[in-house]
Parts: C-alpha cells; sequence; structure tokens
C-alpha cells in the first residue's frame, strides 16, 4: 500500500520539476536584470529561478565591494588635495606674499612642506600598492615603467612645447636643460617676482620619481616574511628598509660633512652679445659647511650635472647678504659678495638621496594602514613616530645643524615628515573616524586627480583659462589681482 502511494507522489514531483526546468529554459533570454520567478499552476506558488551558486556569487561581489569601499582611506585623497591646494597657492600668491615664499637659507615657510608632503603621501601610498605581490619582477618593471612615466612627463614640462603667458617663445635649450628640477615653463609664466611659482614646480615629476623608484624597490624586495603583531614585529618585518634609511643617511652625511669644497667660479652672460661674459670667482678651501657659496650639495651639482644646467635663480639671492629687499628678490647691496648670483638646484643629487628618505618614511605610515585594523592603534602608531620626528628635528636645528629646505638637512626632513605624519593624523581622524567628509569634498577630488591637476596648472591651462575672464578690460583679470600676469 505505501509503494502503490509512493509511485504516484514521485512522478507527480518528477513531472512538476519537469515544468519547472522548461518554464527555467524559456527565460534564459530575458537577460540579467534582477531575479525572475516562475509561478507553479499545481501548487499555487512562485519558485525562484535563481541557482545557490548565482546568489552566492552576488553576495560574494557585494562582500567584496564592501570591503574595497571600507579598505579606500578618503583620507588619503584629502591629504593629497590638501597638498595640491598648498602647491597652488604659495605658487599663485608667492609674489604678492613673500612671507609664504620659500625660505631664503635657513629656516621654514609655509611652501617648504609642499614637497614633503608630496614624498610622503608617495610612501604611504606605495605601501599599500604593493601590500600584495604575486610576482617581483612583475612589480619591478610595473614600477620602472611608472618611473618613465614621471620622467617623461617633466621632460614635457620642460617648457619650450607650450608657452607662457606672457612669452610666446618656443624651445628647449639642451645646453642649459635641468635634470633634476625638470620644470621650466614657470618660468616663462610672469615677469614679476615670483621665483616661488618657479622652484615650487620645478621639483615634481623628478624628484617624485626618484623617491617612487627607491620606495617601491624597497618595498618589492626588502621585505620580511614576518608575522606582525605589534609594532615591534613590524620593525622587524621591515628590518632591511630600515637599514635602508641608515645607509642614506649616512651617505649623506659623509658627503654633506667629508666632502672638500675647493675654490670654484661661473659666468654670467652680459646684456651686450658681443662682450665676453662676465667671470666671477668664488674662494671657498673648506669642509663640512652648510652657507650657501661652499656646500658639498652645490659642489657635486657642479661636478656631475654641471653648472650649466642648474637652476639659475637661487633662493639664497633674496637673503639680506644679495637682495636690499630680502625675504624678497631685490637689487644687490654694494657690498654683495661673488656667490649671489651663482647657479645652485634645490633639487640636486645629494639633497635627493635625503628625500628618498622621506618617502621611506611615508612608507612606514603606509606599513601601519596595512598591519593594523584599529583605528586607535593606527592614530597610536602614527603620532608617536610624528611627534619624536619633529621634536628631534627642532632639536637638531637648536644645536646648529639647521632646517634647511635647499640642502634637505637631516633636520629638514625630520620636521617636515613630522608634520606631514600629524597633519595625515589629523584628517584620518576628522573624515575616516568622525566621518566629516562633505567638506573636505574639494580636496578628495584634486587628491583623486592630483597629477591631471598639476599638469594643467603647469602648462598654464588654468592661468590662461583664469586670465580669459577680466573686467571691462583684459588688464583687469584674476591673475593680475593676485599679482600675476599682465
Amino acid at each position: 500500500m505505501a509503494m502503490a502511494m509512493y509511485r504516484p507522489i514521485k512522478g507527480q514531483e518528477e513531472e512538476d520539476a519537469g515544468n519547472r526546468n522548461r518554464s527555467l529554459k524559456s527565460n534564459d533570454g530575458d537577460g540579467a536584470g534582477g531575479a525572475r520567478t516562475v509561478v507553479d499552476e499545481n501548487k499555487s506558488f512562485i519558485l525562484p529561478t535563481h541557482s545557490k551558486q548565482q546568489r552566492l556569487k552576488q553576495q560574494q561581489q557585494q562582500q567584496q565591494q564592501q570591503q574595497q569601499q571600507q579598505q579606500r582611506l578618503v583620507s588619503l585623497d584629502v591629504f593629497r588635495g590638501l597638498t595640491v591646494a598648498l602647491m597652488i597657492l604659495v605658487d599663485d600668491a608667492g609674489g604678492v606674499l613673500p612671507a609664504i615664499n620659500h625660505s631664503p637659507w635657513n629656516g621654514l615657510t609655509l611652501a617648504d612642506v609642499v614637497m614633503p608632503f608630496f614624498l610622503f603621501m608617495v610612501g604611504v601610498s606605495l605601501g599599500l600598492t604593493y601590500k600584495k605581490l604575486s610576482c617581483k619582477a612583475v612589480a619591478t618593471r610595473k614600477a620602472i615603467l611608472r618611473t618613465l612615466k614621471l620622467l617623461i612627463i617633466g621632460l614635457f614640462l620642460q617648457g619650450g612645447f607650450l608657452h607662457g603667458l606672457n612669452d610666446l617663445t618656443y624651445g628647449v635649450d639642451m645646453t642649459q636643460i635641468r635634470w633634476m628640477g625638470i620644470l621650466q615653463p614657470v618660468d616663462r609664466l610672469t615677469d614679476c617676482s615670483c621665483s616661488l611659482l618657479k622652484s615650487v614646480a620645478a621639483f615634481f615629476p623628478q624628484r617624485i620619481a626618484v623617491g617612487y623608484l627607491v620606495g617601491a624597490m624597497c618595498e618589492i624586495w626588502l621585505k620580511g616574511d614576518n608575522h606582525v603583531t605589534s609594532g615591534l614585529s613590524m620593525l622587524r618585518k621591515y628590518r632591511f628598509q630600515w637599514g635602508a634609511v641608515v645607509i642614506l643617511v649616512s651617505l649623506y652625511f659623509s658627503l654633506l660633512y667629508g666632502l672638500y669644497v675647493p675654490d670654484w667660479e661661473y659666468q654670467i652672460p652680459v646684456a651686450a652679445s658681443s662682450s665676453s661674459p662676465k667671470i666671477f670667482r668664488v674662494k671657498c678651501g673648506v669642509r663640512g659647511t652648510t652657507g650657501p657659496a661652499c656646500n658639498a650639495v652645490g659642489m657635486i651639482d657642479r661636478t656631475i650635472l654641471g653648472i650649466h644646467h642648474l637652476y639659475r635663480r637661487p633662493v639664497y639671492a633674496r637673503t639680506k647678504t644679495c637682495s636690499i629687499n630680502s625675504p624678497d628678490n631685490g637689487p644687490l647691496p654694494p657690498d654683495a659678495p661673488s656667490w649671489c648670483q651663482a647657479p645652485f638646484d634645490p633639487e640636486g643629487l645629494l639633497s635627493s638621496v635625503m628625500a628618498v628618505v622621506t618617502c621611506l618614511v611615508g612608507l612606514h605610515y603606509g606599513h601601519i594602514i596595512v598591519h593594523f585594523k584599529e583605528h586607535k592603534d593606527r592614530i597610536l602608531h602614527w603620532m608617536v613616530p610624528s611627534t619624536c620626528f619633529v621634536v628631534l628635528g627642532l632639536v637638531l636645528d637648536i644645536s646648529g645643524m639647521h632646517v634647511n629646505k635647499a640642502l634637505y638637512t637631516f633636520s629638514y626632513m625630520c620636521v617636515t615628515a613630522g608634520t606631514a605624519g600629524i597633519v595625515f593624523t589629523g584628517i584620518y581622524i576628522l573624515v575616516d573616524v568622525f566621518g566629516f567628509r562633505r567638506p573636505t569634498l574639494v580636496l578628495e577630488w584634486m587628491g583623486k586627480h592630483a597629477l591631471m591637476i598639476f599638469i594643467l596648472a603647469t602648462t598654464n591651462v588654468l592661468p590662461v583659462i583664469l586670465q580669459g575672464f577680466y573686467w571691462k578690460q583684459p588688464g583687469n583679470n584674476i591673475l593680475r589681482l593676485i599679482g600675476i600676469g599682465r
């Protein structure tokens, strides 16, 4: 009796299953726009047509999207956007507000923190980019290609391909091209005293490219397999990277204070083309000095790069010794020394060694993001070294190792890297911890498109657009109002 009842029931179930399968097949061409259902006429209820695998796949995709949104720190973009905004501010207002201009030699101003902030963020981003490596060789190739792209951008922005606001000349003089500070179109932007604009923009692609390449190689090849459970275990995991920092700092100190700087000379072309250039001789014969005339940073650049490839408007031309309008540009005093007009590149070879250290310090902050997920742990591991860096830099400055952007001294690296860490931590607390995103949307957008904005500003696209809006007469434009252009 039981067997007789079972067979019809089983047959009915098979028939129902067949009906469902036919209904599913009839709906195969309907696309993927939402879940489709079929009404079973015999049992009068709705049967879902999605399989378990499809539902699981959708759930996994949603979880991955949520994880990616949570892992992306908005503070990274906001900090980068803030740095871009600072760069534009000091570039455009430097001729009007000398107080935010670069320090003529020793000291620190708002303009002096822009470059270290960029380098710091490059390091932080590298820690996130290369946190998981499937193939070191492939990652190395990608890092080299990205470095070459930055260098090519710098060469393109050298000037000559795009004219300035007040200068329509074209061409790149290869005998005077700057190899380290490669951006020169800003020299044509204005005839007013905006040396800050020129020197700030000059660093970007070349020095960033050097810092990026060294930082990427350290992150790809100098990383241990230790499991990170604390701050000390993280230091052990990246001990070889900190070893690279020690080597770079030791190299910088040994060359800066150990090299003998002999007497040297330079020449300046005179106005009359028929006259011979005027030659200036600078007496040095010293070792270990950090003054403008006889430091090892300038000597290395003059020897390797050549004096004609250095920056021809040095920051020390605005010192009291070289300018009667100090800290702004001005005529030479009657008793001005011979080196006041000598070329000097603030983005030179030896100073770039310490700039790379700033990038590696930022790399450490990126490691903290990777290995510590709690807000309080990240904030603690960021604030402690940041505070120590600032205090150490100030102590060194008081002790005689002055904060100097042109030489990129160790004290300058400590103060600026520590300041970058403190500012980044503050932005992280406001944006990622407390969720204050609306006031920072503009900075976030600028941070996501930092390179594009930089190129538009450096190629004069943005200045030209602003110059096109005037009041009654073309001379009454925004650029002239803030002291740029005509």
